[in-house]
């Protein structure tokens, strides 16, 4: 009974109050697991059955060394990851705003890196958890991806864009008062910049203005960066994926940070 008292002393103190937000964020997303799971597998199943239907005869993607069905999974792989990591810190934060929750929060002793942990891990984990699903559902239609070329660079990018898009979750949230705000963010930023990342084709069988335009899309270098780690080709060069995501990466972590510590719109 002591030994049972002290490990639960113990288990007490190691925790810390961002420890409990970030469990809060996992029950929020496990407990409605149909909705913010499985339904995302079902739907990048049905652009990977639609778009190879059509296109697996009429598109060569790296000089035909990868079928065009193989091609599409690692894009729909990140585009799962991008848009369920931000769907979960977005959705939650306003969520709190609207409801007037969010002052449980703001009471409690958590840090900013904490309150920044907390949301941002748990949006990479969804988003991960999704991508993941998305990737097995796959293997029926590509069997050859069962075993990526580069296993770290997929587990690099998939973190980091994941970590990224909820950062940017983070920041909607964070703007937004009303849900249509939210909304605007996601259909006119978030969603634009996804689909036209290459998910669905290569940037090099674009005209040469618009293969310049897509070079300022930072979501490209997540996706192509992924497809390296799964054929072990992309169309650009992974370490100058890696650079553009890094940098993008610790902007977003000094910014996010920074208006979490000032309280933007949270305090007011």
């Amino acid at each position: 009974m002591n030994d049972r008292t002290d490990f639960g002393a113990a288990l007490t103190r190691w925790q810390k109050p961002w420890h409990m937000l970030f469990y809060k964020e996992l029950l929020r997303f496990r407990r409605v697991s149909f909705q913010t799971v499985v339904a995302p597998v079902i739907m990048a199943l049905l652009y990977l059955l639609v778009f190879s239907h059509v296109l697996e005869s009429r598109v060569s993607v790296f000089g035909g060394r990868v079928s065009y069905t193989a091609f599409l999974v690692p894009g729909l792989v990140m585009m799962s990851i991008l848009q369920n990591a931000f769907a979960n810190t977005s959705s939650s934060l306003i969520q709190s705003k609207v409801t007037g929750n969010i002052i449980f929060f703001l009471l409690a002793p958590i840090t900013p890196w904490g309150f920044f942990l907390a949301y941002v891990l748990a949006g990479v984990l969804r988003g991960m958890v999704v991508g993941f699903g998305v990737w097995l559902a796959a293997l029926y239609f590509a069997p050859e991806l069962w075993r990526p070329v580069a296993p770290g660079w997929v587990i690099l990018f998939g973190f980091l864009g994941g970590a990224i898009l909820a950062m940017l979750g983070v920041i909607a949230g964070l703007w937004s008062e009303k849900f249509d705000q939210l909304a605007t963010f996601q259909s006119f930023i978030i969603m634009p910049m996804t689909f036209l990342s290459g998910v669905f084709y290569s940037v090099r069988s674009l005209p040469d203005f618009w293969f310049k335009v897509s070079h300022l899309n930072p979501f490209f270098y997540m996706v192509d960066g992924l497809r390296y780690g799964f054929f072990g080709v992309s169309d650009i060069s992974p370490w100058v994926n890696l650079a553009f995501v890094g940098t993008v990466f610790v902007m977003l972590t000094w910014g996010t940070w920074l208006l979490i510590a000032r309280g933007w719109k949270l305090r007011n």
